[in-house]
């Protein structure tokens, strides 16, 4: 049986221009710059640099940025292609759903070629004398390194593994005795199954003194006191002084926990970051500087207006002329729309740190982070009249340079507390007054938790007990127990 209805839907859907100019805006300079190359690449009606080429008609943009004044554009009105196509002629262009998520587009990670930390490892076996069956179970030792540098598996586990995969049948023991040549790798720690044994192994490669004597006792005889910082007992223990066992942990301090994150090799990537803005004190005033590279000069390519005008001026239309006129009305389209995301990004860019500036002016011009203001992302979004997301978009990437140092964005923001005199306070600044609390205290007898909330709360920040404790993990500061010193 056949039904009809009618269903009253209201939808909101972007345009491509809209999504452009979000996935433009949410890029941070450098990866920005290889967009604009993407699209010089895969557009040739776009070209950069300035076109000193006198045009002889109207250009579509507000040419009052300077940055822009030399610049080609193409207006809706200088192009007809009606005249070229039929009635039931639609461009393929025009029936293309670009309605996708951001989140839709494709995301790859490059690798740097290089020597991985396993083949760096392997490589120092070659100058140990091993038979076959010692290099099979060092090179599978070494490939059960994670990225810390640590072997976390029992040596039955690997002793089942080798049966299984590599047919190698040993024992325990002949896998204890090649995991000792492993331990002789460089960087000193490796291949240790917990920390302790990491330590050990460190301490034993260092030159014999009294002090590394004492470090090597205390690792391997009294780890768990160590760790738990019983300064008595250990002093009880080992019948030493305390200038002696301070000398012993200074040596067990400087050690690495995890010898994996300490190989340099080419395959590490190095983030470099480029400041999207810059922020500098001029005659007591705030002067505000977007990076010249977020403002490239780019034109529609002249040869490629010259050709859509030649066929334009053709008296005799072909269908292979119509398709041609099709493809290129798109290229002229789709670089004029590029050119005017770039813009809007620019101001939109621009706008948004201008307003975060001026709310955080007094940060800006004293760099104490006890100035922070509380802010959230709505308050700039309600100032300059702009989604919250787009507001998010500029926060999340970009940084800026300060007299203070090179910052992300995002960390200007945060929520608001009450003080005892009822005045909104940022968290920013309650967690810089409790790191320094905690900087200045008496690390023999360090604050607990609940020391830290009565003091914080004599400065007129009255907070809960769990509360320090969470501002206390943000901060990666451990509780009092493992903060004390002797």
């Amino acid at each position: 049986m056949l039904k009809q209805h009618l269903q009253f839907k209201l939808s909101q859907k972007l345009s491509p221009q809209q999504i452009q100019l979000m996935k433009l805006i949410q890029l941070p300079t450098q990866a920005f710059e290889q967009r604009i190359k993407q699209e010089l690449e895969e557009n040739p009606a776009l070209d950069s640099g300035k076109d000193t080429v006198e045009t002889d008609y109207d250009s579509d943009f507000d040419n009052s940025n300077d940055e822009y004044n030399d610049s080609e554009t193409i207006g809706n009105d200088d192009i007809n292609v009606d005249e070229y196509l039929s009635d039931d002629e639609i461009p393929d262009y025009r029936m293309q759903a670009n309605n996708y998520s951001s989140d839709d587009e494709e995301k790859s990670m490059p690798y740097a070629a290089g020597t991985s930390f396993t083949q760096h490892l392997i490589s120092q076996l070659n100058t140990y004398r091993l038979d076959d069956e010692e290099r099979e179970i060092a090179e599978f030792l070494v490939g059960s390194v994670d990225e810390s540098g640590y072997i976390r598996r029992s040596l039955s586990d690997i002793m089942d593994d080798l049966a299984f995969t590599q047919n190698v049948y040993t024992s325990e023991e002949k896998i204890n005795k090649v995991l000792k040549i492993v331990h002789q790798l460089d960087p000193a720690g490796v291949g240790a199954r917990n920390l302790q044994e990491c330590l050990s192994i460190q301490l034993h490669r260092k030159e014999k003194t009294p002090d590394t004597e004492l470090a090597i006792d205390i690792i391997d005889n009294a780890f768990e006191q160590f760790t738990k910082k019983h300064y008595d007992k250990l002093l009880q223990k080992f019948d030493v002084t305390e200038l002696q066992l301070k000398d012993a942990i200074h040596e067990i301090e400087h050690l690495n926990p995890k010898p994996g994150g300490s190989y340099a090799g080419n395959n590490r990537i190095v983030e470099h970051v480029v400041p999207d803005f810059a922020i500098r004190i001029v005659d007591g005033e705030l002067e505000l500087t977007l990076n010249g590279r977020n403002a490239p000069e780019l034109h529609v390519s002249r040869g490629y207006n010259d050709m859509l005008k030649g066929y334009k001026e053709s008296k005799e239309k072909s269908k292979s002329q119509k398709d041609a006129v099709i493809f290129i009305k798109q290229k002229l389209d789709a670089a004029k729309w590029f050119i005017e995301a770039i813009k809007q990004r620019q101001q939109t860019l621009f706008v948004t740190m201008s307003a975060i500036m001026h709310y955080q002016e007094e940060y800006f011009l004293t760099g104490d982070e006890r100035n922070l203001k509380p802010m959230i992302l709505k308050d700039i979004a309600d100032e300059i009249n702009m989604d919250v997301s787009t507001v998010s978009r500029v926060a999340n990437s970009k940084y800026v340079d300060t007299p203070y140092g090179t910052k992300l964005i995002k960390d200007f923001f945060s929520e608001a507390m009450k003080n005892d005199q009822g005045e909104d306070v940022s968290t920013r600044e309650i967690k810089k007054i409790l790191e320094t609390v905690i900087e200045e205290e008496n690390k023999k007898k360090p604050l607990t938790d609940e020391h830290l909330a009565s003091i914080l709360k004599d400065k007129g920040y009255p907070i809960a007990r769990r509360t320090v404790a969470k501002y206390r993990e943000q901060l990666d500061i451990p509780v009092a127990r493992l903060r004390k010193k002797i």
